[in-house]
């Protein structure tokens, strides 16, 4: 019989409408694979007497000819989503053993559709990070291994690139896709942490246009920046789930009310007659010469299924990163002023009430979270909020205008890689040059400071055979042409093989 486990999502609902499966069945095997898979730490609570109770409910449903778009599916929940009745805590030792009383927007509405929810997934702390390295609960082991590899070592157990990071923050999220511990997951994008680690990991991510997904529920970094998003296996997949998270929600100001587009009926739309822009900015020095000759062949692909590939420019490309690490710190040590130890959370008493603040945030927040939060308070000071923050501002306006301007000269979508390598390995960078790590997003930030839609596909492998993305980004609220031109994308390289499950 085949591994339930391998089924795409599409092929898995499809299954159980058809009744060839039960949704018991799908999620007994789910269950049991994440059970095997400790090792790589994806997920940070388990929660398979919740799952069994709703695969149950939904082959209730099922049997009556009812249920949602998502009945009976499993997925993995990011632990920045507030779940009701289940432990949340953004993997921060502040938080303590939070249990909302609440639902976030998202995730309920993924349970309105039928979803089945496995557990919580492990994400860099309070989201900050490119690698899943700064979660509280210790980083996320990627089920991918360089080529000739046969590290057996347990995930935390302090050898430096013994094992390859998944990317961040949503490296939890990416990991337990491609290793096959959900059908789906959902995820956040700040700056780049559903598109790096899908990339890294050969699974698809999009990040949708900012404001088409509540963040209602969701634990703030970088509230004009954060969207949450799906991470999934194939381009269809991810179509699928993005309509179930997506919609306008009174409770979130920034929700756009816009009707939700059916996603899926893009996918395999095709590109005839678009104009993709390839953008002369994105192409920086030291590149390595395997993501260059991966960015020309997908410009190929696209142009052999009848899109035109212009040249594009977007000149303010260069300011992105330095603007985005002053406009993310900012926003974060004004979210991050809340975790004081007095209303929730973990607590460290103290003399007087200013100990208690102290004591509890020392020992709550991580060294990265300790570090953008003090950027963040820096750049926000009498005597350099002007000169940091303001400027910061207007250059993302400028970047968001290079893009506007593009778009209104008749491009549909523009190409680029997704990350500028693939992934590293666990320890190697970050841990004495923090701007090492920060460089990852070097591709992605630009989409979060114009608030666009992006989307990595798996594209091929490199040379130690780990996967390679290339990333599109579109207008803003037009997911649709990044799912066709996706598709395409996916058709051309070809299903990335998953790696076989050496955890288990």
């Amino acid at each position: 019989m085949t591994d339930l486990t391998d089924l795409t999502l599409a092929d898995a609902r499809d299954a159980l409408k058809a009744r060839r499966i039960s949704a018991t069945e799908l999620t007994q095997a789910h269950v049991a694979a994440v059970e095997r898979a400790s090792v790589l730490n994806a997920y940070v609570l388990e929660t398979p007497e919740r799952a069994l109770e709703g695969a149950a409910l939904s082959d209730a449903k099922l049997a009556r000819g009812e249920g949602g778009p998502l009945e009976g599916l499993p997925l993995g929940i990011k632990d920045l989503f507030c779940t009701k009745g289940v432990r949340t805590t953004a993997c921060s030792r502040i938080l303590g053993d939070f249990t909302p009383t609440y639902e976030s927007t998202v995730t309920s509405q993924l349970w309105r559709d039928g979803a089945v929810m496995l557990g919580k997934l492990n994400n860099d702390e309070f989201a900050m990070g490119s690698s899943n390295e700064t979660s509280a609960f210790g980083p996320v082991v990627s089920p991918w291994r360089r080529q000739g590899s046969n590290v057996h070592a347990q995930a935390g157990d302090g050898v430096v690139g013994a094992h390859l990071v998944p990317g961040g923050s949503s490296g939890g999220s990416a990991a337990a896709v491609a290793a096959r511990l959900c059908l789906g997951a959902t995820a956040t994008d700040t700056g780049g942490s559903i598109r790096q680690p899908a990339a890294f990991t050969g699974t698809v991510g999009i990040k949708p246009t900012y404001g088409r997904c509540s963040r209602w529920g969701v634990v703030a970094f970088a509230s004009s920046l954060d969207q949450a998003g799906p991470i999934a296996r194939t381009v269809r997949d991810t179509a699928i789930l993005l309509r179930s998270m997506a919609g306008h929600d009174p409770k979130d100001t920034t929700s756009v009310d816009l009707a939700v587009p059916d996603f899926e009926a893009a996918v395999g739309r095709g590109v005839k007659g678009l104009k993709i822009g390839i953008p002369k900015e994105y192409r920086l020095g030291g590149t390595p010469a395997e993501i260059e000759a991966l960015w020309a062949r997908g410009a190929e692909w696209l142009r052999d299924a009848g899109a035109e590939i212009v040249e594009v420019s977007l000149p303010h490309t260069k300011y992105a990163l330095p603007a985005y690490y002053i406009v993310a710190p900012a926003e974060a040590s004004s979210n991050l002023a809340r975790y004081d130890g007095v209303r929730y959370g973990a607590r460290v008493p103290g003399r007087d009430v200013a100990g208690l603040y102290e004591g509890t945030r020392a020992d709550g927040f991580g060294r990265e979270v300790k570090r953008r939060i003090m950027i963040g308070t820096y750049v926000l000071s009498a005597g350099y909020y002007d000169a940091y923050y303001v400027r910061a501002q207007k250059i993302r306006t400028l970047i968001k205008r290079d893009f506007e301007e593009v778009y209104a000269s008749g491009v549909d979508a523009i190409l680029t890689p997704a990350t500028p390598s693939a992934a590293f390995g666990v320890g190697e960078k970050g841990s004495a040059d923090p701007v090492e790590m920060y460089l990852n997003d070097v591709f992605t930030v630009t989409v979060n400071m114009a608030g666009l839609p992006g989307i990595s596909v798996p594209a091929g492998l490199d040379a130690q055979g780990l996967p390679l993305g290339l990333q599109l980004v579109g207008r803003a609220f037009d997911e649709e042409t990044l799912f066709a031109a996706g598709q395409v994308i996916e058709d051309a390289a070809g299903r990335i093989p998953m790696p076989g499950a050496w955890w288990a």
